[in-house]
């Protein structure tokens, strides 16, 4: 037998490449600008489950993966065998409880010493609906609708790649009179076997616009 942490990530690979196979849902956003590499977009609300973990920047999303994977693979308080009538994707497997579809992006964000890494809820969940984690370490969060201004980018999930463009970002968000209105997000598209120059990332910082516009 393959040892436990072996066969999670074994299961973990092979739904990453039955979901990039298919499109795979996302937020759901509004472009209101669009110049190069940034967006300025209006997000409605979604719901996310989220886990905070002690780690530095690149390792942080391997610790929380870990868990959140374990969440949408059925640990989780909706233990049915049987298809359900509520609007919740399941299938039949050895583990108890009902698998969740994955979303993108893999959101990660700074967290005092550590970084709360959050996976997006497919949207026919609500906060009443979507399943409870069975594991502590993860919770069920809701976002608000929100005004966010966006960099995408390719590379390497690195801190020095992310920090580059979140500079950029910034100044992007300065040239527009934006004002911040929080914490930058780094958000992460592709799974990890896909070539670097090839991945979809994203840094997304929430804005105001400037008073009386």
């Amino acid at each position: 037998m393959l040892p436990r942490t072996a066969a999670t990530w074994l299961a973990a690979l092979t739904l990453l490449v039955h979901c990039t196979a298919m499109a795979i849902e996302e937020p759901s956003y509004r472009v209101i600008e669009r110049d190069g590499a940034f967006e300025l977009r209006e997000y409605a609300p979604y719901v996310v489950a989220e886990t905070r973990v002690e780690a530095d920047f690149e390792s942080a999303g391997n610790v929380a993966f870990r868990r959140l994977f374990g969440y949408i693979s059925g640990d989780n308080t909706a233990q049915q065998k049987i298809a359900m009538t509520a609007p919740v994707t399941q299938s039949r497997s050895n583990d108890k409880g009902t698998k969740i579809a994955m979303t993108a992006p893999v959101a990660q964000q700074a967290d005092g010493s550590g970084y709360r890494v959050a996976f997006v809820v497919p949207a026919k969940y609500t906060l009443e609906t979507v399943p409870q984690p069975t594991d502590p370490t993860v919770e069920i969060r809701a976002v608000p609708a929100r005004l966010v201004a966006a960099w995408r980018y390719s590379g390497r999930w690195t801190s020095a790649n992310y920090q580059q463009h979140e500079a950029e970002l910034r100044r992007a968000i300065a040239a527009r009179g934006l004002e911040v209105a929080g914490d930058p997000i780094l958000a992460r598209y592709n799974p990890p076997f896909m070539p670097s120059f090839l991945r979809r990332n994203e840094v997304l910082i929430p804005v105001l616009r400037p008073s009386g516009h």
